[in-house]
């Protein structure tokens, strides 16, 4: 895979409009050349301000937890790991309550040939899915715990890797800080600290 096409790719993802009812232009994390991706769900309201995912309090746990894992932190993450998403653009508040809408099936429609192309381009060794919505692009699965705390190997666009899943960091989720998923979370951040690909970009430090 060559860094022009990459480039490329990256370009054509801003300058997507499709969905009207999205609330920002796509935010991406740049052409970062990985072994690695990570997906998360759609910005909220500061990345498209800041211009980069998981630039606030969501991310700052998930930074922890990478540096815990992993021992390096998040200006390593950023310029290692291919930053994705099951939208790339912000959806806007929840109309009937608190936090984000979820983006509907149409928008995820919309979006899933940019992770498409994102996994045939790189051929990632580990996609680590953040959250239910990104976990379900990947695989199914009625509940968390069937997922966190597992290795599981998949294809896709004709690629075979890893896929180790994370809960969401955001504050509002006590998944993470509770049982069972304390201790999943734990087992997650252990397979983590242990995969080769990640491994590798700590020795590059």
């Amino acid at each position: 895979m060559s860094t022009a096409a990459l480039r490329a790719h990256v370009a054509e993802l801003h300058a997507c409009r499709k969905c009207p009812r999205m609330e920002s232009a796509p935010v991406s994390g740049g052409p970062v050349k990985s072994d690695v991706i990570i997906v998360g769900q759609a910005p909220g309201t500061r990345e498209p301000l800041l211009g980069r995912p998981f630039a606030w309090t969501a991310g700052k746990t998930l930074f922890r937890w990478f540096e815990e894992a992993c021992g390096f932190d998040e200006e390593v993450f950023r310029a290692n790991i291919y930053m994705a998403a099951v939208c790339r653009c912000f959806p806007g508040k929840h109309p009937k309550g608190s936090g984000d809408r979820v983006p509907d099936e149409e928008e995820i429609a919309n979006c899933r040939p940019w992770l498409n192309r994102e996994i045939a381009l790189l051929r990632p060794k580990l996609v680590v899915p953040v959250g239910k919505l990104a976990i379900g692009q990947f695989i199914e699965a009625e509940k968390l715990s069937d997922v966190i705390g597992r290795r599981i190997q998949l294809e896709r666009e004709g690629v075979k890797f890893d896929l180790i899943a994370l809960p969401h960091p955001s504050g509002a989720s006590t998944w993470h800080r509770t049982e069972p998923g304390k201790t999943l979370l734990k087992r997650a951040l252990g397979l983590l600290g242990k995969d080769p690909a990640l491994l590798e970009i700590a020795a590059r430090q």
